[in-house]
């Protein structure tokens, strides 16, 4: 895997100062896209047990809330073997910290039905406390939204659904479901 960005202090893709890992390559190529250039598998910097270590030394600054894996996109399977393992010693090297991760792929839709064929894919999901899924759609784009570049996108508290069997939103995101069914009907 290779990566296009690592941002040490991150405050607009989730909560608190974060650590964000920009992953490259992905198959969506949505429209106006902020990271066109990640879009290749080969973009960036080898993704190494060096740029590991440093991620984890990032997140074990005490003012660090947590990780945000985006893309590119985190969920291309080509990734997933590089991100797997990297999750589990952030989960076992830095446990008070959060992950997030953006995906273009739906979690109901897309990725519940890969984890069924894919363990590395039912693994890294268990390791995601939350995680923001569809694509980005320019139709749909508002500097309001927290979190979120367009309005389909949701806000999916992972333990919880996975847990519950369906769909939990963040609590600040309960209006979504609406634009997602509109979305879909459209494309």
């Amino acid at each position: 895997m290779h990566f296009a960005a690592i941002k040490p202090h991150d405050v607009a893709n989730g909560p608190g100062v974060r650590v964000s890992l920009f992953v490259s390559g992905c198959t969506h190529h949505c429209k106006n896209c902020f990271n066109k250039e990640a879009w290749d598998f080969q973009y960036g910097t080898p993704f190494t047990e060096e740029t590991m270590d440093d991620l984890i030394t990032l997140l074990k600054r005490p003012y660090i809330d947590g990780l945000s894996l985006l893309g590119g996109e985190p969920f291309e399977l080509e990734n997933q073997q590089a991100l797997e393992p990297f999750l589990e010693r952030v989960k076992q090297e830095c446990p008070d910290k959060s992950i997030w991760a953006y995906s273009g792929y739906l979690y109901d839709k897309q990725l519940l039905k890969q984890a069924e064929k894919e363990e590395v894919t039912k693994k890294m999901l268990s390791m995601i406390d939350v995680l923001v899924d569809g694509k980005f759609v320019e139709e749909l784009k508002s500097p309001k939204l927290n979190f979120r570049g367009s309005s389909n996108q949701r806000i999916i508290m992972v333990p919880e659904s996975l847990k519950a069997n369906k769909v939990i939103l963040h609590k600040k995101n309960n209006n979504v479901e609406e634009r997602v069914k509109q979305y879909e009907s459209k494309y």
